[in-house]
């Protein structure tokens, strides 16, 4: 019965020993061993075997973390205070240096960034300070990477979140941007102004350059007509004057004496006092008697044939 017992209470302790000597670490884990007080390495991941009597461990977390900065007060280079917060991340490149280095990681990380950012913040002026945020989260990221990585963190990232000015820089600012934003506005209508100004100047001299355009087609178009219509009165004349010259070629000296005596006549039968006379008058009054001589000769000449006297007996005796 003693003997039971004994190996039941043998058995509960070496499981108890079996237990706390086996330990397992996940993917992003690691643990630091410390045997008898000496570190000896790290361990992990996944299943690990343990001397309870000897062995102690540390576990390390490799994921990346982050520290919450809370507001900072800051003077900067041109010496206005200013209220900083910001964010660091970082991550454990090293789990022994992260155990052996440092006690307390993150109340070291963040006296470090107070520090840091005051020095950062003291070599530049407000306005960078509210401007570039990148250019000082870079030098923040670099300076504090340089004091953490003797402690086997790596700063991956710092972010600042939110800068707040004294409230007299505040209301400088306030009236600057809402300055800013009247001269954007003016510039923006003068430029416009401009724009329709140029926009109507070339749009009238597109007008005069299509009215000029227009005018000189119409001047081309109204010349053509007139030399078109001089040319077609040209080309009746010529016929008139063809035909004319035609009919006058046809004439006899008789006809033109005729012609001659009905314009004297009609000149006679006007009211005028003064006549003019041509030079050939004479020759023309010659031509005319002519004619009537003809004519009477003609009258007078006795028939000669048979059918001619004939004819003159007829008239006779009627």
């Amino acid at each position: 019965m003693i003997v039971g017992i004994i190996i039941g209470v043998v058995v509960l302790v070496a499981l108890v020993l079996l237990l706390k000597g086996v330990r397992i670490a996940r993917e992003y884990q690691r643990l630091v061993l410390f045997r008898l007080g000496r570190a000896i390495g790290t361990r992990g991941p996944g299943l690990i075997f343990l001397n309870p009597a000897t062995d102690r461990t540390t576990l390390v977390d490799l994921r990346e973390q982050y520290l919450e900065v809370p507001h900072q007060t800051a003077i900067t280079g041109d010496n206005a205070p200013i209220s900083i917060d910001f964010i660091i991340f970082y991550k454990v490149v090293d789990p022994s240096l992260s155990v052996l280095a440092v006690g307390n990681f993150a109340g070291a990380a963040l006296n470090v960034a107070a520090t840091t950012l005051r020095s950062v913040v003291g070599d530049m002026p407000l306005d960078d300070v509210l401007s570039k945020r990148e250019a000082m989260n870079a030098v923040l990221r670099t300076r504090l990477d340089e004091v953490t990585e003797r402690w086997g963190v790596k700063v991956t990232n710092v972010e600042v979140r939110e800068v707040n000015p004294p409230p007299g820089v505040l209301e400088a600012m306030t009236r600057q941007m809402s300055a800013e934003r009247t001269r954007r506005a003016q510039v923006t209508e003068a430029e416009g102004q401009k724009a329709a100004a140029i926009l109507g100047a070339e749009g009238q001299q597109k007008a005069k350059v299509l009215a000029a355009e227009g005018e000189k087609r119409a001047s081309i178009l109204a010349a053509e007509g007139e030399r078109q219509s001089a040319q077609l009165r040209a080309e009746g004349y010529a016929a008139a004057l063809g035909t004319i010259c035609g009919v006058a070629s046809s004439l006899d000296q008789n006809t033109l004496a005729l012609q001659y005596l009905d314009t004297l006549k009609q000149i006679g039968l006007s009211p005028s006092t003064k006549f003019v006379v041509p030079m050939e008058v004479g020759n023309m009054l010659a031509g005319v008697r002519n004619i009537l001589a003809g004519a009477g000769g003609a009258a007078q000449q006795p028939p000669t044939g048979p059918d001619q006297v004939a004819a003159s007996n007829g008239r006779e005796s009627s």
